[in-house]
């Protein structure tokens, strides 16, 4: 559907054009003797045209013929000349405008080939010149509200095209936030179940151990709450009443002691300047170690793991080595797929390699110049 053009009100158009034709007329004709004295059918025929160019945007298709008529009628009845043809003029620039070209295109010929007539019949030289001007103008009039009709078409796409980039990166950022919920939630959860499960087996062979266990599940269960409250408040676009610096590689190794209190030997290495390397490749190298020791303490059923922190040319490389069972076969699941699509929205790369025994995920986030982090 094309977008008609808007311009001023409509209310203000219909009262400026007859207030114009009706006092323009009426000083007009007291300069000039008129065949035809203006009487009630000549204000009738004034305020007709202007009456038309209210339907300009519920149905623009009558606004042409009225005009057309109105005018054809006062002219041939020999009232004085004046500003009639305004509500001609803008009728034709407004349907040209509203997109029904051929319409505009007719009315502006019938008034062209009446002026042509109108000279002819009257003889003389300058009526012709006049004529010419006349038929030109007609031209320029169609031309003039084909201008807006594709002026206002380029606004409507641009339009468009804004409200789809809005809506795209709408999507984009609440995907990024529904895999932070991911990894947030499956994390905290794993660590929790680890340590319920210790703390149920030292409450009846080493009671004097149980404390830090529970301590452990309080400490977890607390900041997922505090995490998952935030992210859930911006879905709701709520406002967060204190919002959390997004995680970095300086808090990895509280994702490490966590493994190591839920019993998995864990060797942590770390030769990264965190000065060179930017928030957003910080923040996925986090989440990609926070989801990686995840399905290393649920599915994988390993002993050990091995999680390397290293720069590799212009690249943070993140890699996660495990002794479990592998993937044994199983597709990837939310947790995997989530950490691929983090990894390649930077432009980075994610492998995943079986080991004789276990599995190693590694991951290539590019540095980009001039986003260090300061």
């Amino acid at each position: 559907m094309q977008r008609r053009f808007q311009g001023p009100p409509t209310s203000f158009i219909v009262i400026a054009v007859a207030l114009i034709q009706v006092l323009g007329t009426v000083f007009s004709a007291s300069h000039q003797a008129a065949l035809r004295p203006l009487d009630p059918l000549a204000f009738m025929l004034l305020l007709a045209g202007p009456a038309a160019l209210a339907f300009r945007t519920r149905r623009p298709a009558v606004m042409l013929p009225i005009t057309v008529a109105a005018t054809s009628i006062y002219l041939l009845l020999g009232y004085a000349w004046g500003p009639i043809v305004l509500s001609l003029a803008l009728s034709i620039i407004l349907t040209a405008a509203a997109g029904l070209r051929w319409q505009a295109w007719l009315g502006a010929g019938i008034c062209a080939a009446a002026v042509v007539l109108m000279a002819v019949l009257a003889g003389d030289e300058t009526g012709l010149v006049r004529a010419s001007a006349g038929v030109a103008w007609a031209a320029i009039l169609v031309l003039i509200g084909e201008g807006f009709r594709r002026r206002g078409e380029r606004m409507a796409e641009y339009r468009r095209r804004r409200e789809a980039a809005k809506l795209a990166e709408r999507d984009e950022y609440r995907l990024t936030l529904a895999r932070d919920i991911h990894d947030v939630v499956a994390h905290s959860l794993s660590m929790i179940n680890v340590q319920a499960s210790v703390a149920l087996h030292l409450g009846t062979n080493d009671p004097e151990k149980l404390r830090p266990a529970l301590e452990a599940i309080k400490a977890a269960s607390k900041e997922s709450l505090a995490e998952v409250r935030q992210l859930l408040g911006v879905l709701r676009d709520d406002a967060p009443l204190s919002p959390a610096a997004p995680p970095s590689l300086g808090r990895i190794p509280e994702l490490v002691e966590d493994a190591r209190r839920g019993g998995l030997q864990l060797r942590f290495e770390n030769s990264v300047d965190t000065e060179r390397v930017g928030t957003a490749q910080q923040e996925a190298a986090y989440r990609i170690v926070q989801e990686g020791l995840s399905n290393v303490r649920r599915h994988s059923g390993a002993a050990s793991a091995v999680v390397l922190l290293e720069l590799a040319g212009n690249s943070l490389r993140v890699r996660i080595d495990d002794d479990g069972g592998g993937l044994r076969g199983a597709p990837a699941g939310n947790g995997l797929r989530g950490m691929r699509e983090r990894v390649e929205a930077l432009g980075g790369t994610l492998g995943l390699t079986p080991l004789e025994p276990g599995l190693r995920v590694e991951a290539n986030l590019p540095l980009i110049p001039g986003q260090e982090r300061h």
